[in-house]
């Protein structure tokens, strides 16, 4: 993982922007607040007159309960409220210098209204609470003129104003307002009521006047004005929305005309079977006021007809009976209850029960046999464009102007294309962290906030976490979910500790950062309702310094500016020195020496809180959230970060707990096959990272050797201490990957520590694959097992050689390494759109400096859009659009056909290695043998050179690539060259289950 810097703050759109926000800021109406300068303090701000509403509640007595913002409750039961008016109760609170409060409403007698136990976060002057929605307007006032000067009653009659909701998302919404030659209500106006849905009104007594102008806001600060121009109402029934005013228009919350238009018949329904599942997909339906659901009918099978209800365009349906033929029919449904006519049929017949387990279980499968496809979900397939969000960088990143959200892809349309990956022949697919996240630019998914939920921006209706991982299993395909221990976001872990208070919200910041609404639970997807901007920040704020503040000079103004001029203070961003986070959970230092001590106990970056890991609640914390997805069946964990936490606390604590778990709910064979991978990122050339053996990758799969302190904390600093005093010429060995002569040996994984780890010194010298391979096999004898080393060329982080840029060696060069990559020990590990070369050349990540378009991180959805069914492992029965001409490349071609070479021989996928006896550059022999099975596999490769082989066992060898076949008598055999990018995989035939392939798939560009 590779975090790209932010500017201190997050970008301002900047001053040229201010006046453009969508909910159009006020900067000219009388009376109303400009953005740029302090909102005048009147008197009446330093109190406030709380409204409740009785009617619903016919309580004997009203108590009002509060406390003013940073101050102390009143003693239970509060103070009396008194009789306003019809329906109402009042009273008049003096808050001092406080900016609002904290209330909840009592008979006095036990009975208590809390807002649901979150209590009411009401501001200043005239509040209304009105069964539990908060309003700013006085409900005794008169509803007729304008309590201000006005003209006198006459002809002008009256104008009945609504105004749209649905844009700006507000629950309080007031009508500041002037009639023609009259003056302006006082700030903030008059409150409207509810309407209907997505519409508020009032009416106004125009007096003589024909028409008045308006602007309407929140009641807390936020503006619409028509972008400083104010609306212009005329008499009679007038609607205001997106900025339109239209006059004379038609009551928009009338009786509206009965739906009787049935949706369209679902379009383009596709079914396609794996074992006893049938994934069934299809296109939305239109309607002229929306599709709510769609019916899914079966048939088939001796269950007969089966109707499902379904929210989104696709359906698993899952445990149905072996080597039968069902048929499938969608209709959609819209809100009044119109169904559609039924789709066109479409037909899926079951194989046989797979030997997997069933739904929500991982497969329990040698992880050695799934190459990996590597995807950012946010990146990678779109099935949902309701969940898109581009966050407050979206104009400054640039995605803004390519229609382009941070958030694109989601569950849903990685569900969808679950059989182009299937149809490429990988069978696991590895997707970036799926905890709500929380940040400026978050997609990626390695700014965890709740690790216990799983971010609304990526699941659907019927696509769900649960759902992608029942689908992929469906498919025999395997989910590794990435996961962090390292750190949190810079909010913070929710349900661990969050930053209570920070930021000075003045006249520069108050449109920066949102205001406080303790009522508001952050999702990533929910705007926040208060300020009614936002969906992302949800930034705390004070305008003065808060009691029990523990952040160090709190608001004292810094040197530094931010770009737009703006002055920075001091507590405006989290920081590790700051104070803010306590040491109970979290490190107080910045990073300094990468390979020192302090990179397993500092933070690596401002939007990358680090927990301390040696902390038992922080630990109990992360294991519980983990906990949560093994149980809904994954396969396997990537470890990101992985090198900044101490090998004790991986050992001791993290990792036994990922095996406990899995052996509880799975039992202990799934346990063994649970992958656990980790990115211990050491961006050098040697063996031993710059000889610090504790920042080394093949370090992390070994248990400890020896004994340290009970506590944790003292426990890692003696084991690095120990360690680097061991050096790296001390370090534990392993033959676990090499075979002895030519024979495979029972591998000995006694001091396995749990962690396998991505192979960092081939990933770092792939700008030849040659060189990677001597690399490889230099390293090998460090690991406990080096044949389950992840390898790959390039990722979401870097190219070989720590290049910022996706590998752009030439098509060629792509496909000697992914020869190399199949054959040789490890498991081959594809970046999404590797096999077209997407993006080749570009930079990978520039946070939000640039688009996300011109990166390696783009979308990729436009290359695989269209139809594709896989009816195997790296082979597709059909496809149209797009992605059939992405299926027709060459390197696709080739990954293909590598992936049936590989899933036909054992010795491919688990074997060990030598190359002793052989001349050759990139060439070596494996094996595999396990008794149990009766599989004895050997095989001979050569990757783009020609190669002898001296000692071999004698028999009948066949090339799995020509089909060619030589008989050995004398223990040797000579490979021509085959050329770059092409391969030899000469396999002994052993007879029986054991019997050489012979050719396996067709020729193509490279594998000839």
């Amino acid at each position: 993982m590779r975090r790209t810097r932010l500017r201190l703050l997050r970008g301002p759109l900047g001053a040229a922007l201010a006046a453009t926000v969508t909910l159009g800021l006020l900067t000219s109406v009388p009376g109303a607040p400009d953005p740029g300068q302090a909102v005048p303090v009147a008197a009446s701000e330093s109190t406030a007159t709380v409204f409740y509403y009785t009617k619903t509640r016919n309580w004997s007595a009203y108590k009002l309960h509060y406390a003013p913002d940073g101050g102390s409750w009143t003693t239970v039961p509060g103070v009396a409220m008194e009789a306003a008016c019809t329906d109402w109760v009042k009273k008049t609170v003096s808050l001092g210098g406080a900016s609002g409060l904290a209330a909840t409403f009592n008979d006095g007698s036990g009975v208590w209204d809390n807002n649901s136990g979150k209590n009411y976060a009401l501001g200043t002057g005239t509040i209304t609470v009105k069964d539990g929605v908060v309003a700013h307007s006085d409900p005794c006032a008169d509803t007729g003129p304008d309590p201000s000067p006005s003209p006198s009653p006459g002809t002008g009659g009256t104008a009945d104003v609504y105004y749209s909701t649905t844009t700006v998302g507000w629950s309080t919404v007031n009508l500041h307002y002037q009639p023609k030659g009259g003056s302006w209500t006082a700030v903030p106006g008059v409150g409207m009521e509810a309407a209907c849905t997505g519409w508020v009104r009032r009416t106004v007594d125009l007096g003589t006047a024909a028409s008045l102008r308006a602007a309407f806001n929140n009641g807390n600060g936020i503006w619409d004005n028509n972008n400083g121009a104010d609306y212009t109402v005329p008499a009679g029934v007038t609607t205001v929305k997106d900025r339109k005013v239209t006059a004379g228009a038609a009551d928009p919350c009338a009786a509206e005309t009965p739906d009787t238009e049935a949706p369209s018949a679902p379009p383009k329904v596709s079914a396609s079977a794996d074992g006893v599942s049938v994934v069934l997909t299809w296109e939305p339906s239109t309607d002229d006021r929306g599709v709510t659901k769609y019916q899914v009918t079966r048939t088939g099978g001796t269950r007969g007809t089966v109707v499902s209800d379904v929210g989104s365009t696709v359906f698993s349906d899952t445990g149905l009976e072996e080597r039968t033929a069902y048929s499938y029919t969608v209709r959609a449904v819209d809100a009044a209850g119109n169904i559609s006519a039924a789709s066109a049929a479409a037909t899926a017949t079951t194989g046989t029960k797979p030997a997997g387990p069933a739904a929500g279980k991982p497969l329990g499968t040698d992880p050695r046999k799934d190459p990996i496809y590597f995807v950012l979900t946010a990146r990678f397939n779109d099935g949902d464009a309701s969940n898109n969000r581009g966050g407050n960088q979206h104009q400054k990143s640039g995605n803004a102007a390519n229609d382009d959200p941070m958030f694109r892809g989601d569950f849903k349309g990685l569900i969808n294309k679950l059989d182009y990956i299937k149809g490429l022949g990988m069978s696991a697919v590895w997707i970036t962290p799926v905890v709500l996240n929380r940040s400026d630019y978050d997609y990626h998914g390695y700014h965890g906030y709740d690790f216990y939920e799983v971010d609304s921006r990526l699941e659907s209706a019927g696509a769900s976490y649960q759902d992608l991982i029942d689908a992929a299993h469906a498919k025999g395909m395997k989910i590794y979910q990435d996961v962090v221990y390292n750190h949190s976001s810079r909010w913070g872990a929710k349900g661990l500790f969050t930053p209570t208070v920070y930021g000075v919200r003045d006249t520069q910041w108050s449109w920066y950062y949102d205001e406080r609404n303790d009522g508001f639970e952050y999702d990533g997807l929910t705007v926040e309702t208060k300020s009614g901007k936002s969906y992302y920040n949800g930034d705390l704020w004070s305008t003065a310094e808060p009691s029990g503040n523990t952040c160090v000079n709190w608001g004292t103004p810094t040197q530094h500016t931010s770009p737009e001029g703006y002055r920075i203070y001091n507590c405006q961003w989290p920081s590790p020195t700051s104070g803010m986070f306590p040491k109970a959970y979290y490190h107080n230092c910045w990073i300094g020496n990468w390979e020192g001590e302090d990179s397993r106990s500092c933070w690596l970056h401002d939007d990358l809180a680090d927990f301390d890991t040696e902390s038992a609640p922080v630990q109990n914390y992360l294991i519980g959230a983990y906990n949560k997805y093994i149980d809904m069946g994954v396969d396997g964990f990537r470890v990101d970060t992985a090198v900044h936490i101490p090998r004790t606390t991986w050992n001791r604590r993290f990792l036994p707990a990922i095996q406990d778990r899995v052996t509880q709910q799975f039992g202990a064979e799934a346990a063994k096959n649970f992958f656990v991978f980790g990115e211990v990122a050491a961006f050098v050339n040697d063996k031993w990272n710059r000889g610090s053996v504790n920042h080394s990758a093949q370090f992390y799969t070994w248990k400890e050797r020896k004994e340290y302190s009970a506590d944790d904390k003292k426990a890692a600093l003696e084991m690095y201490d120990y360690e680097q005093q061991q050096g790296t010429g001390s370090q534990p060995t392993s033959d676990n990957a090499f075979l002895k002569g030519n024979s495979y040996h029972t591998p000995d994984h006694s001091r396995f520590s749990g962690m396998n780890v991505i192979d960092m010194r081939m990933h770092m010298n792939f700008g030849d694959a040659n060189n990677a391979y001597g690399n490889g096999k230099d390293s090998d004898d460090s690991y406990n097992d080096a044949t389950y080393n992840v390898v790959y060329v390039d990722s979401h982080d870097y190219g070989p050689n720590k290049s910022s840029e996706r590998y752009a060696g030439g098509t060629d060069a792509w496909a000697e390494n992914m020869s190399l990559m199949w054959t040789f020990r490890g498991i081959p590990t594809l970046y999404y759109g590797s096999e077209i070369e997407f993006q080749a050349g570009k930079k990978i990540d520039c946070g939000p400096t640039c688009p996300l378009e011109t990166t390696g991180r783009a979308y990729f959805g436009d290359h695989i859009a269209g139809d594709v069914k896989a009816s195997g492992f790296g082979t597709v029965s059909s496809a149209s659009g797009a992605v059939a001409d992405t299926l027709s490349k060459p390197l696709v071609k080739h990954v293909q056909r590598l992936n049936q070479i590989r899933r036909a021989i054992p010795a491919l996928q688990m074997g060990q290695y030598s190359t002793e006896g052989i001349s050759g550059s990139m060439a070596y022999k494996r094996r595999y043998t396990d008794t149990a099975s009766g599989t004895d596999s050997f095989a001979l490769v050569t990757v783009s050179g020609g190669a002898t082989y001296s000692g071999v066992p004698n028999g009948t060898y066949k090339d799995a690539v020509t089909g060619d076949t030589q008989v050995v008598t004398g223990g040797k055999l000579t490979v021509a060259a085959p050329g770059k990018g092409n391969l030899r995989v000469y396999v002994l035939d052993l007879g029986g289950k054991n019997a050489a392939p012979g050719k396996i798939g067709t020729a193509g560009t490279y594998l000839k």
